[in-house]
């Protein structure tokens, strides 16, 4: 009898147990809310967050942190750097690199992950401020801003090569030497490294070709005029341009004539002319127009690679821009590295994510936070195949755009959507000016190719959203890193990795190492 009335006790304790548990989820602590609140308010956290309610999480998260930051600082690698590989993503704003973070975090399915969710270089030790801005431009464009981070030399907007002495349009001051720059490209080679550039736009783009060209228009790409020669020309017949180990990217259109369906009005092939150079120098080389061609090809025993996959600029990651057989930016990074590294003397690579700029210019904002996706996967591929030790790995962008994170939205707002508060509804993310603003919404307009070419709003109309002129971020790991911190100018980065390097400027000033 005490038994069964034991067990009846046990039971009902049991559903008590139960029934308040059900009713303090069911019925969280909530205050009353005044309309700024609701302006604030979020929709509801998930419970994986609840954790945060507690100071003991960050205490923790935050000394972990601490702990890892101290021993970075503890024993910074101060040996020569054999190799660099450089990545610049073209209009990558801090901003940008926020958004795209929280993007990922998204996209993995928990808006509240484990662990510090970060893009790679995010990861790496040592962070600074780089000021952007040109001899004549308080905003720079992606020319002066290349010749800045290639040679060590700020220059005039729309220059690339050459120094403030040239202005943009003038030949004639282009060719005189004194006002030719070189990059850190040629300096590699003068030390007898291997060398290439790896972009997703037009080869002949400002941004790579502030690494081998002198032009005092970033426009004459295939075209130039009086005694200048083009930037493609340069590229294919010219040193530093010549030299390289590994050119990939798009731009086939440059190098060809008008009647192979190319932009050259001088009828000339320049394609055909690199491999004849090869062959008089008994190169083993490979020309490929596509991921296929380039999978094919038995990287150890190729020693110059060039890769044209596109006509103009290469698509979009991930998209159906036009049905094109071309490699990702992570491939074409992991090929160039397989091609470089046999040289024992090592290396200097230049990578450029160069379409979450043009994704920018045309207010598709979620498109640029996927190619900034694309570009952290990249820095990830040579952050895995190479060893801190003797590769110093730079991640910095030329300028920033006037994109913006909008508003107080919610941990669990998407932040490629909008946010609708107080009876207000917006764009989490939206510019200064650009193409959108003549449709005098404050929503994404959609796409009929999909929501990554959703348009986004904007305020003043522009045929293209223009860049921005604040600070844009580096990260560094690897020897010498540790000179990437605060607050310095853009043509510091070149000098900082030439010491690191024993190369260039600072050649024969570092024998020690």
């Amino acid at each position: 009898m005490i038994s069964s009335h034991f067990t009846l006790l046990i039971k009902i304790l049991i559903i008590f147990v139960y029934a308040r548990n059900t009713i303090a989820r069911s019925k969280p602590y909530s205050k009353p809310r005044s309309s700024i609140d609701d302006y604030f308010a979020d929709k509801g956290r998930p419970l994986q967050q609840t954790r945060e309610y507690d100071a003991s999480f960050w205490m923790n998260r935050g000394m972990s942190d601490l702990r890892r930051r101290l021993k970075d600082l503890e024993k910074p690698i101060v040996g020569r750097a054999k190799n660099i590989v450089f990545f610049l993503g073209d209009g990558m704003s801090i901003a940008t690199v926020t958004a795209a973070r929280v993007h990922m975090e998204q996209l993995s399915g928990s808006a509240f992950p484990d662990g510090n969710a970060s893009l790679t270089f995010e990861n790496f030790p040592y962070t600074g401020l780089v000021r952007t801005y040109c001899v004549d431009k308080q905003v720079a464009d992606s020319a002066c801003s290349s010749t800045a981070y290639m040679t060590g030399v700020k220059a005039n907007s729309g220059t690339v090569g050459v120094s403030g002495a040239v202005r943009e349009n003038d030949c004639k001051a282009s060719l005189e030497s004194k006002n030719q720059v070189d990059s850190i490209l040629r300096w590699a080679q003068m030390a007898g490294k291997s060398t290439g550039i790896v972009t997703t736009t037009r080869v002949t783009h400002a941004s790579p070709a502030g690494g081998y060209a002198h032009s005092a228009n970033r426009g004459w790409e295939s075209s130039a005029p009086d005694d200048c020669l083009d930037i493609a020309q340069q590229l294919m017949t010219q040193s530093p341009g010549i030299e390289l180990d590994v050119i990939l990217g798009g731009g086939r259109q440059e190098f060809l004539p008008k009647n192979m369906n190319g932009n050259r009005e001088d009828g000339r092939d320049l394609i055909a002319e690199w491999k004849v150079n090869m062959m008089k120098n008994h190169r083993m080389y490979e020309y490929v127009k596509n991921k296929t061609e380039l999978s094919d090809v038995n990287l150890k025993d190729v020693d110059k690679l060039l890769g044209l996959f596109s006509m103009s600029h290469m698509s979009y990651t991930g998209t159906k821009e036009v049905e094109r057989d071309e490699p990702s930016l992570s491939e074409m990074t992991m090929a160039a590295i397989e091609v470089l590294r046999k040289n024992e003397n090592g290396y200097v690579l230049f990578v450029e994510g160069g379409r979450i700029d043009h994704a920018h210019h045309q207010n598709l904002a979620h498109m640029a936070l996927s190619e900034t996706i694309a570009f952290s996967r990249a820095v990830d591929v040579a952050d895995t195949v190479t060893d801190p030790e003797d590769t110093l790995v730079v991640v910095t962008s030329d300028h920033s755009h006037t994109m913006t994170i909008n508003g107080y939205p919610s941990r669990v707002d998407k932040i490629v959507e909008r946010v609708e508060r107080g009876g207000e509804s917006y764009s989490i993310l939206s510019y200064a000016n650009g193409p959108s603003a003549k449709f005098h919404k404050y929503q994404k307009q959609p796409s009929k190719y999909g929501d990554k070419f959703d348009l986004y709003p904007s305020l003043v109309p522009m045929s293209l959203e223009t860049h921005g002129g604040e600070d844009v971020a580096v990260w560094a790991r690897g020897p010498w890193a540790h000179l990437f911190v605060g607050s310095f100018e853009q043509n510091v980065l070149p000098l900082i990795m030439s010491y690191a390097s024993c190369i260039g400027p600072s050649k024969g000033k570092c024998s020690d190492r």
